[in-house]
């Protein structure tokens, strides 16, 4: 089996949910193809453009509970103001947190392809550095 490709995702099987697997250098380009990930479990964002840029912070706290928050947002924006990233930059921030910025489109401008996951679950939640560097596996509940 060769080395995987530096920084990507993946859906894997899994019974009732969706659970989704990330990987990257570093911790911040994870937790980005984490969200993308998770949008490529249920739109098609192909022909998608970006319609609107928006920041926020993350606060301080472990790897995981970080990357659940940020992974919540996704699930929050898109039900409370229909919009989804379509791309995704992580940085840390000086208080030890982190900051995200997400180029966004509206829900009605993508294809909806799989179930709409409602919540992150916690349970086999994995977040942080391997051989290769930084990966994470998640379950989706739907």
């Amino acid at each position: 089996m060769g080395r995987r490709p530096a920084r990507g995702h993946r859906n894997v099987p899994h019974t009732a949910d969706v659970r989704i697997e990330a990987w990257a250098p570093d911790r911040e380009d994870c937790v980005a193809e984490a969200v993308s990930a998770l949008v490529d479990t249920f739109v098609d964002t192909a022909g998608a453009d970006g319609t609107a840029e928006t920041e926020f912070s993350v606060p301080p706290g472990n790897d995981e509970n970080m990357l659940v928050t940020v992974l919540d947002e996704v699930i929050f924006r898109m039900e409370t103001a229909g919009v989804l990233p379509l791309a995704t930059d992580v940085r840390p921030a000086d208080d030890g947190g982190l900051l995200v910025r997400w180029w966004t489109v509206d829900t009605d401008a993508v294809e909806l392809v799989g179930a709409v996951p409602k919540a992150v679950a916690l349970h086999e939640l994995r977040f942080g550095p391997d051989q290769d560097g930084w990966s994470c596996a998640v379950t989706l509940d739907v």
